[in-house]
């Protein structure tokens, strides 16, 4: 069996290599002699040492996993503690080029994709309750803005989802201005859910024997658990070098035999990622419910290092299943090989959403508090801006920079988009420059959304018209809340375009709207806006 280096947990020590069974039967032998009292032999060192030579020859000079599974690239040295590191400095997140500002003279349109992840903040808390700011690809400002709820109207009649939008003051450029996008999921209680057929899959190879890794997933999915109907139905998948359907669907009215089975896992092996989704699709499928929320729950670091590796080879396989109607969240642990480039591309595909959980607070929100999201009422969904060109000189988009898409694939229904769960507001900002002599009268741009109730189905078209009006020397207070949030982002990113945004900006912004916090969310964001604030010092 193999050292499997990358994975030990030098504060809480384990086996560095495991023995196959060749080197069992050594060990056997050496038993043997220990219960037939031979220490007192005069040639018990000779027994000894042979058997142990040979183990440590043989240790040093193969390499197998958890699972028994040859690894060449694993060597002794890499299980050797070496200088300490930053403790995200194995970290993998894509480079984010920041939008830049267009002249509507040029292209008055702007499409993206919504999106609805809140991954990247809760990585920023963790970072900054470790003692050093995140790196600045590690800030998707549009997950910033959509971890938090705001307060907006529920659709009504027949829709799914509410638009609305409106245009004030930019603090950080006084000659910019703010145009704010807002989108609200209708809200739906746990007894109008349609039956879930939830597979948790569940990663518990070496990597994942850490604290803040598998002991939180397990009790995230405990508490999930707990807080299904009684029809919902679970199954659970895990992998490490091998994968195994380690519970078949079950009831959720048999709460105690799914907990059981949670409870019991613990840690160790290399990572059969691939291999584990694609068994974890298949079982989501062999258990369908028509009309249901079909779903894979993912939890892992994302190091994966077996089998189906290439992220553009796992893009592809849930992409697949996705058009089978099956969802995927995907929940991800830990710092240090942390593969967020990797999971939130496959949640964006899979018509899902990438979560963080750095603690026992956020798996209350992820899990509890606004469980609801994991039932998709919008399927696809876009949004495009036009902007007039007599009153709007140039635009940026905040964030949303790989959600971008072609202004043509707007009004095409093949094109992926975004998904919106239960009772979920998703927001966006442009900063805007007006032409010179703008008085603020009448409407600035034209904000479209398209969006489908199912899976499949043709989408359903929005319109509503950003007018600036008196609003434009002012600034309302959902907006005045997003801008606080944005601007914490910039300063973080050290932005190009952050003007004079600083975190005390930033704070005092937030702080003006905590009005509307059930859960406290947005008086936390100011604790960490200092928390920043004295690191940076």
């Amino acid at each position: 069996m193999t050292q499997s280096s990358r994975y030990h947990n030098w504060a809480n020590p384990v086996t560095i290599f495991q023995i196959d069974a060749a080197t069992e039967a050594v060990f056997a032998s050496f038993n043997k002699l220990i219960k037939l009292n031979l220490m007192k032999s005069t040639n018990f060192l000779k027994a000894l040492l042979v058997p142990a030579a040979c183990l440590f020859l043989y240790s040093c000079d193969m390499a197998y996993d958890m699972d028994g599974v040859f690894m060449p690239e694993a060597s002794y040295d890499e299980a050797m503690p070496g200088e300490p590191e930053e403790p995200t400095g194995g970290d993998k997140f894509d480079e984010i080029v920041e939008n830049d500002f267009i002249k509507t003279a040029d292209q008055n349109v702007s499409t993206f994709s919504i999106d609805a992840d809140g991954a990247t903040y809760a990585y920023m808390r963790k970072c900054l309750r470790n003692g050093f700011l995140p790196s600045p690809n590690a800030v998707r400002i549009e997950e910033y803005l959509n971890y938090f709820t705001f307060d907006y109207a529920d659709p009504t009649g027949d829709h799914t989802v509410a638009i609305n939008g409106e245009v004030g003051e930019c603090p950080w450029n006084p000659e910019h201005k703010l145009i704010r996008l807002g989108i609200k999921g209708k809200s739906m209680q746990a007894s109008q859910m349609p039956a879930a057929n939830y597979v948790f899959l569940i990663d518990v190879s070496g990597s994942m024997n850490q604290d803040d890794k598998l002991p939180l997933l397990k009790e995230g999915l405990i508490t999930l658990t707990d807080r299904l109907n009684p029809t919902d139905r679970v199954s659970i998948v895990t992998y490490s070098g091998n994968v195994k359907l380690l519970l078949e669907s079950t009831l959720a009215s048999d709460a105690n035999a799914i907990k059981k089975a949670i409870s019991k896992l613990g840690a160790s092996g290399s990572t059969a990622g691939g291999e584990a989704l694609k068994m974890a699709y298949e079982e989501a499928l062999a258990n369908y419910i028509e009309g249901g929320n079909n779903r894979v729950i993912m939890g892992t670091d994302g190091d994966f290092n077996v089998g189906v590796t290439s992220t553009d080879a796992l893009v592809e396989m849930v992409q697949g299943y996705a058009a089978k109607g099956i969802y995927l969240t995907v929940c991800g642990f830990g710092s240090g090989n942390l593969n967020d480039s990797m999971m939130e591309q496959i949640s964006n595909k899979g018509n899902g959403t990438y979560e963080y959980i750095d603690s026992e607070d956020e798996l209350s929100k992820v899990f509890v508090n606004e469980r609801s999201k994991f039932q998709a009422v919008a399927n696809d969904s876009k949004v495009q801006v036009t902007f007039d060109k007599e009153k709007v000189d140039s635009y940026r988009l905040i964030g949303y920079e790989n959600r971008v898409m072609a202004n043509e694939d707007f009004d095409d229904d093949t094109k992926d988009a975004g998904e919106i769960g239960a009772g979920q507001t998703i927001t966006a900002l442009y900063e805007i420059i007006p032409v010179e002599g703008f008085n603020g009268e009448g409407p600035l741009a034209v904000f479209d959304f398209r969006y489908k109730k199912m899976l499949g189905a043709e989408s359903i078209p929005l319109s509503l018209e950003i007018t600036g009006s008196d609003a434009l020397d002012a600034m309302p207070t959902e907006l005045r809340f997003a801008a606080g949030v944005a601007a914490y982002g910039m300063v973080l990113r050290d932005s190009k375009y952050k003007g004079t945004a600083t975190f005390d900006m930033a704070y005092q912004l937030v702080g003006e709207r905590l009005s509307f916090d059930k859960y406290g969310y947005r008086a936390q964001l100011q604790e960490l806006i200092m928390m920043a604030k004295d690191t940076q010092q």
